[in-house]
């Protein structure tokens, strides 16, 4: 019996180096594009394995793109330039990446294939006041990224076969790890330099668990059917948090910093 295939750009990245090795756990054939631009050397341990494989290259470039989703059940397009600061210092970069050659992607592969993309939660821009979005609340984005990502699934979603899940602000540790997200660099200062610095403090984030995050790319696998043409909400309901709540929460672990 054939072994499901599996593409995943970008799964050498923060969400990508654990979802890889998870779905491998599962015996998926798994195929890696990614261009490993910041040396990562996250996904070594998994080399042996002979049901995985990697490409190293750019999702820019068509060719290999369409060459290597060609023959997947499954992809899932992790690559891309995520969140609003390094979209606004490279907005051509951001363009190619985050619109360009996802639309390419849509475009090229047959609509039998199943999609699972992640998606962001600022892809609603401004929420209302003391009320929570849902599936159904408008997308407004406001930054550059969101609305990359907005224009995307509305693609994504008109094929059908496909299932976009909006991300909350992601946190936890992973092989290929950042520090720029919330959580992680609040933790990081609060530890380190025992102080933060905190801007717009009532500011409010929902966040979500990054092990959750490859949870749920895995539930969507295993009940495709039931959830294809759908975009899901992916966050944690008790994690509604303004900066100041966070740094709260914080300080129950690390009791020697300020902010």
């Amino acid at each position: 019996m054939n072994k499901t295939r599996i593409l995943i750009t970008g799964g050498a990245g923060y969400i990508g180096s654990l979802l890889t090795p998870r779905l491998l756990s599962q015996n998926y054939e798994v195929t890696v594009i990614d261009n490993f631009m910041y040396n990562q050397n996250s996904l070594n341990n998994l080399c042996s394995n002979k049901n995985f494989h990697i490409i190293n290259a750019d999702i820019r470039d068509k060719n290999i793109l369409r060459e290597s989703s060609a023959n997947k059940d499954i992809i899932i397009p992790l690559a891309a330039y995520v969140g609003a600061p390094l979209c606004n210092k490279d907005p051509f970069g951001a363009k190619e990446v985050n619109l360009n050659a996802q639309l390419e992607l849509l475009k090229s592969i047959s609509k039998n294939q199943i999609v699972v993309m992640p998606m962001t939660n600022s892809g609603y821009g401004i929420g209302e006041k003391d009320s929570y979005c849902d599936e159904n609340t408008p997308l407004r984005p406001i930054s550059l990224y969101g609305k990359h990502k907005v224009e995307v699934e509305e693609v994504l979603l008109e094929r059908e076969n496909s299932v976009s899940l909006r991300l909350a602000t992601v946190f936890g540790m992973s092989p290929r790890m950042r520090l720029d997200l919330l959580v992680n660099d609040f933790v990081n200062r609060a530890y380190n330099d025992k102080a933060i610095i905190i801007f717009e403090g009532g500011f409010r984030r929902n966040f979500v668990h990054i092990r959750d995050v490859v949870e749920a790319f895995n539930f969507s696998i295993d009940n495709f059917e039931k959830m294809k043409g759908e975009p899901y909400n992916i966050g944690l309901s008790n994690a509604n948090l303004t900066k100041i709540d966070l740094c709260k929460k914080i300080k129950e672990h690390i009791k020697d910093f300020f902010y």
